[in-house]
């Protein structure tokens, strides 16, 4: 099963990260199409995505979304572009 790391936008241009394995349904909770979602972005919807990067595992996933959280603003989406390269080892 794969993982996947996103960043989303919402409507007040703050950023989300998070972790998934299932994209488009996680997508639909942050924008209320179905239940769940995070409390952060129940009230900054609608929300849209960004930004993904896939991870053979979830323990992957997790630092890599851990990396991203810890960054600022500016560079959240680069680190996930950089993510999605053949070389994740200079992101580590």
């Amino acid at each position: 099963m794969s993982w996947f790391v996103y960043i989303v936008e919402c409507s007040d241009g703050t950023l989300y990260c998070g972790i998934t394995c299932d994209l488009e349904r996680r997508v639909n909770e942050h924008n209320g199409l179905q239940p769940g979602g995070a409390k952060y972005t129940r009230s900054r919807r609608p929300i849209r995505l960004v930004s993904t990067a896939t991870f053979q595992n979830r323990s992957e996933a997790s630092k890599a979304e851990y990396k991203i959280k810890m960054a600022c603003k500016s560079k959240k989406v680069s680190i996930l572009e950089a993510l999605q390269g053949s070389d994740r080892e200079t992101i580590r």
